[in-house]
């Protein structure tokens, strides 16, 4: 069959790679793709929010099966058009993915469903956000409604914070419509994890469980991101969590989307705070997370193409995926800059010696090729992901191949997997 994977990012990468391994798939497409998509796949120059002009290219070329890895398309509707069209894709629909592409639907679905969660409030006028600041105090957290690149929740530990957060925001729309409305929620304490599960609307088969690293410097220091690194598995999930991430998360809240008439098919992506055994969601995605999906997909040992089709299909109760047992790291390397404005074009060495590291995997994020050199074109440009046999093991050969790589203000954190040690030590 014929696979076509839209987007450019290291999930992407880490898509096609898997799914490359499947006897299933005789070619694989990327639209846009990048550098390292283009060492397995046909990379096509088309926008991965241009939803119309992809479905003509899986129409003409006779994909068998899209999968759309970022948030954006999905929220544009591109499900919703290649289904139109009788083009089998994998995600949720526009309708569905409102749960990632609204803050206020996923709070109020939360709400109504009684999935834990944090107090929040909603607003739609800057002056009435600053007055409930004013009333609760903080630490808060201040959220753009919208799609914001994984940077629109800011966490505010001062009142001074919080005000400057909603100026930013509402006014001076720095994340544009995105922030035509905000959430300000409870700021929760814990450790965070991820978990993402698959559902066709009825039935949620759960993979294994992450950890994601989102502020940009090491020991959660500066802004955030849309990640610097994740492990799999996280140690602060066990299995009594596990089960009630799924008992009291994952099902309600397919089963809650069922009961609004938004049926969801696809990868349900719950970020959690975990605090003395207990679970609040802080946000959900629609897609598979990124770079979760990079030490995921490693460890999956299972053909992912028959989920991904029984999930379209509807018969997602007749899969069951086996996972190895090793632990795996991805350290994502990013430009100087990010997450702010950052420089492109600068040339990458030490890419073929680092993925010569056993058990390494180097996934492109931001990359171009030019002649035969490797440039940097992103913010997050390489998510360097090592499986071992623990996760002392898979963070030693991550490093040991990032110290190979370098380009002109290359930068990344040195703590990527840091608190699973502490727990298993």
């Amino acid at each position: 069959m014929q696979i076509l994977v839209i987007g450019s990012g290291g999930r992407e990468h880490a898509l096609a790679w898997k799914m490359a391994q499947s006897p299933k798939v005789s070619k694989i497409w990327a639209a846009p793709g990048n550098a390292g998509i283009g060492e397995l796949a046909e990379c096509v120059n088309i926008s991965a929010s241009d939803i119309r002009l992809l479905a003509d290219h899986a129409e003409r070329k006779r994909i068998d099966l899209t999968i759309v890895g970022p948030e954006v398309p999905l929220t544009l509707g591109i499900v919703d058009e290649f289904e139109r069209r009788s083009l089998r894709i994998f995600g949720p629909s526009h309708d569905a993915a409102i749960l990632e592409g609204s803050k206020v639907f996923a709070k109020t679905l939360m709400k109504k469903h009684q999935i834990p969660t944090g107090f929040y409030q909603t607003f739609s006028r800057a002056e009435d956000a600053k007055r409930y600041i004013h009333e609760v105090g903080a630490p808060i957290v201040v959220k753009a409604d919208g799609l914001a690149a994984g940077k629109g929740a800011m966490v505010c530990l001062e009142v001074s914070e919080a005000l400057d957060a909603v100026k930013k925001v509402m006014e001076e729309r720095v994340f544009g419509d995105a922030g035509s409305k905000i959430v300000i929620e409870e700021y929760l304490e814990g450790e965070e994890a991820s978990f993402l599960a698959f559902a066709d609307g009825e039935t949620v088969l759960p993979m294994a469980s992450s950890q994601d690293h989102k502020r940009v410097f090491d020991n959660d220091q500066g802004p955030n991101t849309g990640g610097m690194g994740a492990y799999s598995p996280a140690p602060v999930v066990t299995e009594v969590i596990y089960q009630h991430i799924m008992e009291r998360v994952m099902i309600p809240t397919v089963k809650g989307m069922a009961e609004e008439g938004r049926r969801y098919k696809g990868v349900l992506y719950a970020g959690l705070m975990i605090r003395a055994g207990e679970i609040k969601v802080l946000e959900f995605n629609a897609r598979f997370g990124d770079p979760e999906a990079q030490p995921l997909l490693v460890r999956m040992k299972s053909d992912l193409v028959p989920v991904l089709e029984a999930v379209v299909e509807g018969r997602l109760r007749d899969q069951t995926i086996e996972w190895r047992s090793d632990a795996s790291v991805c350290v994502v390397m990013a430009s100087r800059g990010y997450p702010g404005p950052y420089e492109k074009g600068n040339p990458i060495s030490g890419l073929r010696e680092a993925a010569a590291e056993p058990g390494v995997m180097v996934f492109h994020a931001g990359t171009t090729r030019k002649n035969d050199q490797v440039l940097t074109a992103g913010g997050r440009v390489l998510g360097v992901t090592a499986r071992g046999p623990d996760i002392q093991h898979a963070i030693s050969s991550a490093y040991r191949a990032v110290k190979k790589i370098s380009w002109e203000g290359a930068h990344y954190r040195t703590d990527i997997g840091a608190r699973a040690l502490a727990r298993v030590s």
